[in-house]
């Protein structure tokens, strides 16, 4: 005897609210264990120095290149636009210095290879401390 009938069957479905319900015994457990850290502040009374900053020994070595590949060092151009007169022209500029930062300033239509060829440059001359001075555009 087959009491069943021959009809559709039920599909089985996935009940949620178990699910809800222990997501939701989950998230009161870890709001109830969190620990909140209390950040303690320190007052500190820096010393304060006296006397001049030297500038000179310090200060960085400014490098412009132009769109057209012409290049100046704080202001002053090398004998001749290539690797070898940009080298002597750094390490003229870096004599005396302790580290001093090259920081390159090219035009937006300046060639990658005339950036390159300042990089290589201060490679060349020792120089390992990089930066690109970049401007804000218009918003």
């Amino acid at each position: 005897m087959n009491f069943r009938r021959h009809g559709q069957r039920e599909e089985p479905e996935i009940n949620f609210i178990p699910l809800i319900d222990l997501l939701l015994v989950i998230l009161i457990f870890l709001m109830v264990t969190t620990t909140y850290s209390h950040y303690s502040e320190l007052q500190v009374n820096l010393p304060q120095a006296e006397g001049k900053a030297d500038d000179q020994k310090n200060s960085p070595l400014r490098v412009e290149v132009s769109r057209h590949g012409d290049y100046r060092v704080n202001g002053q151009a090398p004998a001749a636009p290539n690797v070898t007169a940009l080298t002597e022209l750094l390490k003229s500029q870096a004599a005396g210095k302790t580290q001093p930062v090259v920081i390159i300033s090219a035009d937006a239509e300046s060639t990658h290879q005339s950036v390159v060829t300042v990089m290589e440059a201060a490679r060349f001359a020792g120089l390992s401390q990089l930066t690109f001075a970049t401007q804000m555009g218009p918003k």
